[in-house]
């Protein structure tokens, strides 16, 4: 496992990737590295207690103060990219979350959710596949370890506010308002 911090306009930034086994068809067993985990904090080990314990690593090499190398390297990019108004990049990385099969399809679901694109609970519910399962949707979101890489920003509460943000109403603000198409 490797871990970076950035610096962002929003605080820091912490990623946290690993080497993951595949499972199933033709590269079963072979590993291929994932972020499992970012976040706006500095506290990797906040972040590892998001992990699912089936894929959570048992000890952290930080990247910090040298250059982060593979998909760290890429996840580092996605976010300086993210901050430099290519909003779609965290999108383009690989991402590994385990829960059950309705929250599994939630954060794959939530990934298709475009920059600027904001839907309410209800909505992400309906693009779930089960509309009525809005406080399972809004649990996916709760329960989401990948921040920015898994967009959960983009959700809102039904009457259109913010609703909550593990880090915090602001960064959820101004990352909406960064994500925000430009009229013309």
């Amino acid at each position: 496992m490797q871990t970076t911090t950035l610096t962002t306009p929003d605080g820091p930034f912490s990623v946290v990737v690993a080497a993951v086994p595949a499972v199933g068809g033709a590269t079963a067993g072979l590993a291929t590295e994932q972020v499992l985990a970012a976040g706006w904090t500095d506290d990797v080990g906040s972040l590892l207690a998001l992990v699912h314990p089936t894929l959570r690593p048992s000890g952290a090499d930080r990247a910090d103060g040298t250059a982060p190398a593979g998909l760290l390297a890429e996840a580092a990019d996605a976010v300086r990219a993210y901050y430099d108004g290519d909003h779609g990049a965290p999108g383009r990385i690989p991402v590994l979350q385990a829960s059950g099969p309705y929250r599994t399809h939630a954060w794959d679901v939530l990934r298709e959710v475009k920059p600027g694109e904001r839907l309410t609970y209800s909505e992400y519910a309906v693009r779930t596949g089960r509309p009525a399962a809005v406080r399972a949707a809004a649990g996916a979101c709760a329960m989401n370890a990948a921040a920015l890489f898994v967009p959960c920003h983009r959700i809102l509460r039904t009457d259109g506010t913010l609703g909550g943000f593990r880090y915090g109403l602001p960064i959820k603000e101004s990352l909406l308002a960064r994500e925000a198409p430009v009229p013309k």
